[in-house]
């Protein structure tokens, strides 16, 4: 309730910024009254709706709007959200609740391989809420069966471990490491991003992410990425684990090149390192391929994947080849929720369509149109450096902040996000079209000239 003129209203004691949905009003609302908006602006009541005004009750539906939910008082603001209320979701697009549509090359941070709501991955859903829905890994869950069979089919790995995010998945890689290894030292890459629990944070190589957090775990070394000569100087038989991203997402849309991946392959193998490859972001189709490691023939030890495996369902995985099975035996790691076969009911119906020769030939067309026309479109503006990445993992790199930009863009009803302070970073649906490519493709071309002209 709101107190408004010394008498309360129906409005939420939190926000009373109104947005298009209708309410019943029983209360006196009397001439003058106004609503505080988020912004602090007043904006009076009588103005939003002439059915207001008087000192009477009013007693009938009328357009006021939906109060925002209040998420300054009940949740940590961890998060920089957009001003976008979604309604619901399907393929290519969200729509907001004023009816506003968006193309979304976000993905839900490169989540929703397969567009929203795909039908046979909802199909498969469905089928599953009618059976059960956990039972704890006490117990053979086949869609697990399923699913673990497909990733190693699909990768060079012999077994997996499931779990709910990429984080937890690459906390199982740093274990297995350690134990397998009887080592401690674990070398990333700076700019590099593998989660935020702590193990995760420590190894990621940006010192934003550990800002805070006081002394973080020992034996983590971050060197400079794509530089051999520098790994070439730091391992030796102390190091468990070398453990990179194909493309640093986060980072900036930043490529491994082939001789850098090769040659930390050959160092791993040369002091008995293990090679853990995230394909958290890159796995699961993203790159135009399975998993990214294997558009450059590398043997990974161990592979992390999750955003994409589940089309929006918690789940992730550790893939690991046979050698490292006997290391996580019974009781040696766990997880409560890892493969909940709901979650892996959607991994299943999400891998049988994306592990499929045919979808990944048409997502490398897909990707290589989309890349050709960007560069079409950039190379005239000045403040553009580069076009990068893999697959459909885009980064338009620039020489400027592009904050306004992606906000512009988001405004023409495209979404996109940043990978950094100078990265436009583009996610779209494996399925996108070619007709909501060339939708984007003309809006960030419109932003983009509309920012030249400014610049100059």
């Amino acid at each position: 309730m709101c107190l408004i003129n010394g008498k309360y209203s129906i409005f939420s004691e939190y926000h009373s910024l109104f947005r298009g949905y209708l309410y019943l009003a029983l209360a006196p609302i009397p001439r003058g009254c106004f609503a505080i908006s988020t912004e602090g602006k007043k904006t009076s009541l009588c103005e939003m709706c002439p059915v207001l005004v008087g000192d009477v009750t009013v007693a009938c539906a009328f357009l006021i709007g939906r109060e925002l939910t209040m998420t300054k008082e009940t949740l940590f603001p961890t998060y920089q959200r957009w001003d976008i209320h979604v309604a619901s979701a399907e393929g290519s697009h969200i729509t907001d609740e004023m009816g506003k549509s968006y193309l979304d090359f976000v993905s839900g941070i490169g989540v929703c391989n397969l567009g929203h709501r795909h039908p046979k991955v909802q199909q498969a859903l469905e089928k599953q809420l009618q059976s059960f829905w956990h039972v704890s890994n006490l117990f053979h869950v086949d869609s697990q069966e399923e699913v673990s069979r497909l990733l190693v089919e699909n990768s060079n790995g012999s077994a997996v471990f499931f779990c709910n995010s990429g984080a937890e998945a690459n906390e199982a890689a740093i274990k297995l490491a350690r134990k397998h290894t009887n080592r401690s030292r674990i070398i990333t890459f700076k700019q590099s991003f593998h989660g935020r629990t702590f193990a995760t944070m420590t190894a990621t190589g940006q010192d934003k992410v550990h800002d805070g957090f006081g002394p973080l775990l020992e034996e983590f070394l971050y060197l400079p990425f794509n530089d051999i000569e520098a790994i070439e100087k730091v391992i030796d038989s102390h190091v468990a684990a070398v453990m990179l991203e194909i493309v640093q997402g986060e980072g900036g849309v930043v490529p491994a090149k082939r001789d850098f991946l090769q040659r930390v392959e050959e160092l791993c193998n040369e002091y008995g390192a293990l090679l853990i490859v995230d394909e958290v972001q890159t796995g699961v189709g993203r790159t135009a391929s399975k998993f990214a490691y294997q558009k450059f023939d590398l043997s990974p030890d161990i592979i992390t994947v999750a955003k994409g495996l589940g089309s929006g369902l918690p789940i992730g995985a550790m893939i690991g080849t046979e050698n490292l099975i006997n290391t996580f035996g019974p009781g040696s790691h766990g997880s409560t929720f890892g493969g909940n076969p709901i979650a892996t009911a959607a991994a299943k119906a999400t891998l049988e369509i994306i592990f499929d020769d045919v979808f990944l030939q048409e997502v490398e067309q897909k990707a290589a149109y989309l890349t050709n026309k960007l560069s079409d479109v950039c190379k005239h503006v000045n403040f553009i450096e580069e076009i990068r990445g893999e697959g459909l993992m885009i980064g338009i790199a620039c020489n400027i902040n592009v904050t306004d930009i992606i906000s512009k863009v988001r405004e023409e009803g495209l979404l996109v996000l940043p990978a950094g302070p100078h990265v436009i970073r583009l996610l779209p649906p494996l399925t996108v079209t070619y007709d909501e490519l060339n939708y984007a493709i003309n809006i960030i071309s419109k932003v983009l000239s509309d920012k030249a002209v400014v610049a100059k």
